[in-house]
């Protein structure tokens, strides 16, 4: 598997994911500056990464949305192929028109840097396909606009179309309010496209790859992916 990790001003946690997936597949991504205008030749799976691109000014994910690699990055998508987005990185597929919705100021007003609990609701995408059905793990949060908020159609949609792929629950499981510390609509955490090749969530699995540092939790995301790859060659 051959992926490719976006680099834009502000992106901070591009070694994070960079470490995760080398852990599972063995093979170090290639980290692309956000000013190139193509994908490298045979790339697999492109990640926009968390941190906070041009400083979060005008809205999270808007400016980075415009630069040049993201054109090549939504062509990717188009043709079918994988994209992954979290934190910021999500915020910038929503931006893009990549996924749908809008991702608003915390229902606080405050940023959260916590830990969160999360619900598999699908287990047949090339990212949760390593998780049981219905399993509940834990992930950190930490942004400021993570707040994810639709129309009612929009979300009915989403939800009839299987489509969301996470939602944040007790650690029973359970999707209370008091679960959904950013006041996402549904408690929703992560939603994929249509092909469900394209998916993008506020948490941060990768924090969570490495039994001496926070778990692994956030594990069977990654080993999903490569297994993924792993099963299509």
């Amino acid at each position: 598997m051959k992926a490719g990790i976006i680099l834009f001003p502000g992106t901070n946690r591009e070694r994070d994911m960079a470490l995760a997936l080398q852990r599972v597949t063995g093979a170090k991504p290639a980290i692309i500056w956000h000013g190139e205008a193509e994908l490298p030749a045979g790339t697999d799976l492109v990640v926009l990464p968390g941190g906070f691109s041009y400083g979060d000014y005008l809205r999270c994910g808007a400016m980075a949305a415009q630069s040049p690699i993201m054109r090549a990055v939504a062509a990717f998508a188009a043709r079918g192929g994988h994209v992954l987005g979290v934190c910021n990185g999500f915020q910038i597929l929503i931006e893009t028109g990549l996924l749908p919705g809008a991702l608003l100021k915390n229902a606080s007003l405050r940023f959260l840097s916590m830990d969160c609990h999360l619900k598999v609701e699908r287990t047949d995408t090339p990212f949760t396909n390593r998780f049981k059905p219905g399993a509940v793990f834990r992930s950190t949060m930490a942004h400021g606009d993570g707040n994810w908020f639709a129309s009612a159609e929009t979300a009915a949609q989403l939800e009839a179309e299987g489509r969301v792929v996470l939602r944040y629950v007790t650690p029973a499981g359970e999707a209370t309010a008091a679960a959904n510390r950013n006041g996402s609509v549904n408690n929703i955490a992560g939603i994929c496209s249509a092909n469900r090749r394209v998916m993008g969530l506020m948490p941060h699995p990768e924090n969570q790859v490495d039994p001496l540092i926070d778990g692994t939790d956030g594990l069977p995301m990654f080993e999903s992916i490569s297994a993924s790859f792993a099963t299509a060659g």
